[in-house]
């Protein structure tokens, strides 16, 4: 019967995080988590490849979320506060799911293998950064160079993000971060908004 209740996703994903946090990522099986989710295996593969990819689902559309808003940016805008915008758009969309977040980082710091393909997904967000540098006409080595540090932005400030108390917002502490960021570099601060 549990399986044609609604929102299946949602409760395969909240399962294996329960599971995840209790028992450790290598001791959950996908059939664990259906059960705990009072699906089916089926089912459960109906919405993920394997068990890892319940805790990196939706990495290419964070990823197009973050190049498009850079995309988006004036032109006359510099390279480093295009690179703020695209990650104004993650930290927004990370906001929303802040409890999730939490979990999953913990859950990855965890278990090496998850934490490598993190690393993955990372090298992959700065590459297509990058890239969307190079179309708003920025070369190398200046291109891959933003990107790069647009990624150390990105993760010193989640880490803290993770750290904080729920009325911190990810979008300032962004903000935060790339000011800091352009004050060591001799440049002025990111205008709010």
């Amino acid at each position: 019967m549990g399986r044609w209740e609604p929102d299946s996703r949602g409760r395969l994903e909240r399962a294996a995080l329960e599971l995840y946090s209790e028992r450790g990522f290598e001791n959950t099986t996908v059939a664990e988590i259906a059960e705990r989710a009072g699906l089916t295996e089926r089912t459960f593969f109906r919405h993920y490849a394997d068990k890892r990819e319940v805790l990196f689902a939706g990495g290419e559309s964070f990823q197009d979320l973050v190049v498009a808003a850079i995309a988006d940016a004036p032109a006359s805008l510099p390279a480093i506060d295009a690179v703020g915008l695209g990650l104004a758009a993650a930290a927004a969309l990370l906001q929303e799911r802040r409890a999730f977040a939490r979990r999953r980082h913990m859950i990855i710091a965890a278990n090496a293998e998850l934490r490598e393909r993190e690393l993955i997904k990372l090298a992959s967000l700065s590459a297509a950064i990058a890239e969307t540098l190079h179309r708003r006409g920025l070369s190398d080595p200046a291109a891959s160079l933003t990107a790069e540090v647009a990624i150390a932005v990105f993760r010193v400030a989640y880490d803290r993000w993770i750290e904080a108390s729920d009325a911190e917002d990810f979008r300032q502490i962004i903000r935060g971060s790339l000011d800091e960021l352009k004050a060591q570099m001799g440049a002025q601060p990111v205008a709010a908004g």
